[in-house]
């Protein structure tokens, strides 16, 4: 059975939540052997990738070999906890492991689609319009993109991020906010929505990550910082001016449109809209805006945060 939309507490609502909330911390957190201010953070800062899961296997043999060359005469003498923590960080500080914003753009791939939007020429031929990205935020096929994107277009077709495609249908719009909801033909069946994050206590500098199909190349991925809250942005062309935007300074091109903006957990806070540019090459100086996932959201019919 599908699930619905996948919500996250924020963080730093968690961290000023009444001492009695402690109970609702993960019991894998809580009962960890390793939330010591050295090895513990290390640990908590590596993840769950792949790198990390090939050293701890190669922190095992290390542990197995110690084992074997400390069995003296005597009898086998027991590794101590020293012994496994010295293990531990020497593996740690001889590994490559990914950044913050390698891990956020790990977690969200596998939620990002690329929207190829087209229409017919005189033969009555496919002709593709444009490039666009959607995430998806509902399982069962919904995906949230950009209404510019696939405005006009005679034929949607979506590329998941497994290389399966399928047909797309518009089953909803918000034009105040560029927003346009597609509903896929064709779902694979391990296809993983995003975890969707409150904006209510983002702060201009807070880390994100953008990931989308810049100029068709993709999934591409770039981070930067939120750099300004509640902005307003009218298109190039003049048509419409929309508020109440995140402003931020991670790398967005044409073809980013209809992306998530995410936190470093991975979590998508924006649905990317925009570029500001003095000039008309539509290419990117620094400044991009993304709708608030909230009003996102809503433009799917999802329940509030």
């Amino acid at each position: 059975m599908r699930q619905p939309a996948l919500y996250s507490r924020s963080a730093r609502a968690a961290a000023v939540a009444a001492p009695e909330a402690v109970d609702t911390v993960p019991q894998e957190t809580a009962a960890s052997p390793l939330r010591t201010t050295g090895l513990g953070q290390r640990l908590a800062q590596a993840g769950t990738s792949p790198r990390v899961m090939w050293a701890c296997m190669a922190l095992l043999g290390m542990l197995l070999l110690a084992s074997v060359l400390l069995r003296g005469p005597g009898g086998a003498r027991e590794l101590t906890q020293k012994d496994i923590d010295a293990a531990v960080l020497r593996t740690l500080t001889t590994q490559n492991l990914p950044s913050a914003a390698a891990r956020a753009a790990e977690k969200i791939r596998p939620s990002v689609v690329r929207v190829m939007s087209f229409t017919k020429n005189k033969k009555g031929e496919d002709v593709e319009q444009g490039v666009g990205t959607g995430v998806v935020i509902v399982d069962k096929g919904v995906i949230l993109t950009n209404l510019h994107v696939v405005q006009s277009a005679q034929t949607l077709r979506l590329v998941f991020a497994d290389g399966s495609a399928s047909a797309a249908s518009v089953i909803g719009a918000q034009p105040e906010n560029d927003l346009a909801v597609l509903q896929a033909h064709t779902i694979p069946d391990d296809l993983s929505a995003a975890t969707l994050r409150s904006t209510t206590d983002l702060l201009p500098g807070d880390p994100v990550v953008a990931v989308g199909f810049p100029f068709g190349i993709g999934p591409s991925t770039s981070a930067g910082v939120i750099s300004g809250l509640g902005r307003s942005f009218r298109s190039p062309e003049g048509e419409q001016e929309i508020g109440n935007l995140i402003q931020f300074d991670a790398a967005a091109n044409p073809g980013n449109s209809g992306g998530p903006l995410v936190t470093m957990d991975g979590e998508v806070v924006g649905i990317v809209t925009g570029i500001l540019n003095p000039t008309n090459h539509r290419t990117f100086v620094g400044i991009g805006f993304a709708v608030p996932i909230e009003s996102a959201a809503s433009a799917a019919g999802l329940p509030p945060f």
